[in-house]
């Protein structure tokens, strides 16, 4: 019978259809088994996926398949975040509505995903642009402003004065509008927040929790959150009782300031200014700076610019008078937005001071070298003696910080202080296509939210896109109009929509009862399987997606709804694929088509190269040369399996007894479970598919010399019986990895599918210990060594670990060989001139 050709396009299609239609990965909640909650970051259905978006998917479909192996009961769904931006983008420049291209974008994507033979339980798929999904966004939204999480104040929004419309960060680039390329300018709108500042500590603490989290993430999100003790000290404005607040974790510099610096974006800058000759240079300087990028402004780089308001404070500690300037590298975003200027121990403050001619105090000395303020040539910020400080001179600065900041509390000027880079999160839109926030405004009664039998509001569809970028919703009267819930009187909508992070927020709650529409999620349900045993995704979204999903997971938490902290046990970020030394983007024009390469190869040869290009956390280079030699292993599997595809059933299975194996049958057996280990422990311990594989290659490369034949005698059976045991560990081994082409194979071999209804592999502890035979190594008929090696081991395996030890090497000492002389478990004699 001849042998079948590797028709992988025939094979793949197959058994993605027998996996749906036998419900692999439906999840059984009634299950006994223990739970295993796997879930990757739902995707933006942007279009079409490339290679590198398959790594994330690929990663979670091969944990998925091997805990089901593991005999667990997986969940793993998927859905779309589907309102932002590129949709309404699309909409203005296509005429296409963003509902209609959002659809088209998750039809085709769903079709890449089957294709990669990546398995999720459909049943549970949402949408976070249907209604009956944004209905419970807008609950949550309720729910937190009923607690007082959820509030509205002015603050300062991307403004394009060509389209005359609020950008959101990422419409700007760099400093212009993307749509238009006009300077974008900085201007006050009234804007919805959350308080996640609120849960600023709390979030801090429970990073402590996330024992699974890569540290680089917990510390990303730490220095995000941004703790800081110190002191809070008020600086009275000269001939007024009004106060200038400044934070500072240095107290024991207090008698070194000599100005005082505000953010442009302080609100006390216009009334400090109002009606001075200085308001409109100064006005006009602080405009150009608030359209400048927050990191430009602070990187080290940066020259500090300012202005002089022309106002003064009094320090409260020394009572100098002390010039009040706006600066460039004083952000409203940390601290109290006013920074105490201290230049004499402050580098930024050094070059500011020097730039505009500011006095510059010492009031740290070191011990061992005096300092000079004229001859200084940057700050000096290390520790020493307090000079210049009133009754503090003479302490080790480290001691005068606690006794400053006593004295400062004694007399009521200021007082210990903590504070937090992060800040509430802005969630207005002002856009269309995004979740409508449920906000009525009446003027008889005010501020109210929309009863929760009123939602989903709907956001309309029938709008129209104007090119100059305002949103649809702010001219459908017939959406802003509505009726007051409490007095029934004429009311307005809100037409501000939600930012696209609430949606992600708290979607993998929503997986566990995405059809029902009378809550959020059933809280028995969520509090079974949740936290979310293993997150993957991107670092990119470290922080502020994890951030936010924490928030909203402890708010819950706090209202009582949920009985966990944490949404995410634990998380891993895969790397990039990058190609012609770039992230893979269509701007750059080093996309990799996963249809081609599947059309071309298959999607196990994809698989099989993604996961072994290198260790998945890490970044890696796209070769496809790659790509060519993972399609010739699985030919070579493919190969080694149908050759014999006619003898399975005529050969009789055996019981592996070691003691009856041929020495070549029982070094091949112990490789095998010495595969099953390596592979077992790469992932559960350390997730390196990369090196799980390479160990089963090397395998497959000892099957080749192990010339199994059709058996004809007892003995030559006992050899096919171990030989089909290694080909069928293989298969078990690499299905996760490669599962079309195992499934396949594991059907030519005898068995009923699934592959996967089969249990994990588990190693024969008695046979991974090699049995080692003693062997003399001589040069020339005399003894220089001896090694221990595996009892029948292959002659050029033993002439090359011989030729590779140190001492031989020494003794050969570059001199001719002439020929290696094998005595078979005895010794191993080196004839050389």
């Amino acid at each position: 019978m001849a042998k079948r050709e590797y028709n992988f396009t025939d094979i793949e299609g197959k058994w993605q259809g027998f996996w749906e239609g036998c419900g692999l990965f439906h999840t059984d909640e009634s299950s006994r088994k223990e739970k295993f909650y796997c879930l990757v970051m739902f995707p933006y259905p942007s279009g079409t996926l490339h290679v590198g978006h398959g790594r994330n998917y690929i990663i979670g479909d091969v944990v998925a398949r091997y805990k089901i192996m593991k005999d667990h009961n997986v969940l793993s769904a998927i859905g779309w975040d589907a309102f932002g931006l590129p949709a309404e983008n699309a909409a203005m420049k296509g005429g296409i509505h963003p509902a209609i291209w959002t659809k088209n974008n998750i039809k085709t994507m769903k079709k890449q995903l089957h294709r990669w033979g990546v398995g999720y339980d459909w049943n549970r798929e949402i949408t976070s642009c249907d209604p009956d999904y944004y209905k419970w966004t807008q609950w949550i939204f309720v729910k937190l402003y009923e607690n007082n999480l959820a509030y509205k104040k002015k603050a300062a929004v991307n403004w394009c004065p060509s389209c005359a419309t609020v950008l959101a960060n990422e419409q700007v680039v760099d400093g212009c509008c993307e749509r238009c390329d006009t300077p974008v300018r900085q201007r006050d709108l009234e804007q919805w927040f959350f308080r996640i500042s609120q849960y600023a500590q709390k979030l801090l603490d429970d990073l402590s929790l996330l024992e699974g989290w890569p540290e680089r993430v917990k510390t990303m999100q730490a220095n995000w959150i941004g703790r800081s003790e110190g002191v809070r000290v008020a600086f009275t404005l000269e001939g007024s009782d009004k106060t200038v607040p400044c934070f500072t974790t240095r107290p024991d510099t207090l008698y070194g300031v000599t100005f005082i610096s505000l953010a442009p974006e302080h609100p006390i800058l216009q009334e400090l200014i109002s009606g001075t000759p200085q308001e409109k240079a100064v006005m006009d300087f602080a405009e150009k700076v608030r359209n400048q990028e927050m990191v430009e402004r602070t990187a080290e780089g940066t020259e500090k610019e300012g202005m002089f308001t022309g106002k003064y404070v009094i320090n409260p500690i020394n009572h100098d008078k002390v010039p009040v300037w706006v600066a460039n590298y004083v952000l409203m975003e940390y601290g109290t937005g006013a920074v105490m200027g201290v230049p004499a121990h402050d580098q930024r403050d050094f070059l500011f001071a020097k730039k505009y001619k500011l006095p510059i105090k010492i009031v740290i000395q070191p011990e061992d070298n005096k300092l000079n303020a004229d001859t200084m040539k940057e700050a000096y910020v290390d520790g020493g003696i307090q000079v210049n400080s009133g009754s503090f001179n003479g302490l080790p600065n480290t001691e005068a910080i606690n006794k400053i900041t006593i004295h400062l509390e004694f007399k009521g000027l200021g007082a210990k202080a903590v504070t937090y880079r992060l800040r509430d999160w802005l969630i207005s839109r002002q856009r269309y296509w995004g979740a409508p926030i449920p906000i009525i405004y009446c003027e008889e009664c005010g501020t109210q939210t929309v009863p929760e039998s009123q939602l989903p509001v709907i956001l309309p569809e029938a709008v129209a896109f104007q090119q100059h970028g305002m949103s649809p919703l702010a001219e459908v009267n017939s959406f802003i109009n509505t009726v007051c819930p409490k007095c029934s009187g004429t009311a307005r909508r809100e037409i501000d929509t939600m930012d696209t992070f609430v949606d992600s927020s708290w979607y993998f709650l929503r997986y566990l009862s995405p059809k029902d529409d009378c809550q959020p999620f059933i809280t028995k349900k969520v509090n079974k399987w949740l936290p979310v045993d293993q997150y993957i995704g991107g670092v990119e979204h470290a922080i502020l997606h994890l951030l936010y999903s924490r928030f909203i997971t402890k708010v819950l938490y706090d209202l009582g709804y949920i009985n966990f902290k944490e949404p995410f046990r634990h998380l891993f970020t895969q790397g990039m694929i990058i190609k012609d030394g770039a992230k893979m983007s269509k701007s750059k024009g080093n996309v990799v088509s996963p249809d081609v390469l599947i059309d071309k190869y298959g999607a196990d040869t994809q698989r099989l190269y993604i996961l072994f290009i290198g260790p998945p956390q890490k970044d890696a280079e796209w070769n496809d040369r790659g790509v060519i030699g993972a399609h010739r292993f699985l030919n070579r599997l493919w190969q080694k399996i149908v050759e014999y595809e006619d003898i399975y059933a005529r050969v009789q299975r055996m019981n592996t007894d070691m003691s009856k194996l041929s020495p070549k049958a029982k070094n091949l057996y112990r490789q095998t479970n010495q595969t099953i280990k390596k592979v077992t422990e790469d992932m559960e311990t350390s997730w390196h598919f990369n090196t799980a594989i390479a160990s089963v290659m090397e395998l497959l490369n000892h099957v080749d010399t192990f010339n199994v034949s059709i058996p004809n005698n007892a003995a030559e059976a006992l050899d096919f019986h171990i030989f089909r045991h290694t080909m069928e560990t293989i298969l078990l081994l690499m299905s996760p990895f490669t599962p079309h082409i195992c499934e396949e194979l594991w059907e030519v071999m005898g068995h009923k599918p699934s592959i996967f209804r089969q249990p994990w592999p588990v190693y024969d502890k008695n046979a991974i210990q090699e049995e080692v035979v003693e062997i003399a190594v001589q040069i020339n008929g005399k003894i220089k060594n001896r090694l221990s090696v595996p009892v029948g081991i292959d002659e050029d395996e033993l002439k090359s670990r011989i030729l590779g030890d140190e001492r031989i090497a020494g003794f050969l000492n570059s001199r001719e060989i002439m020929n290696i002389i094998v005595v078979a478990g005895r010794l191993v004699n080196i004839v050389v001139k």
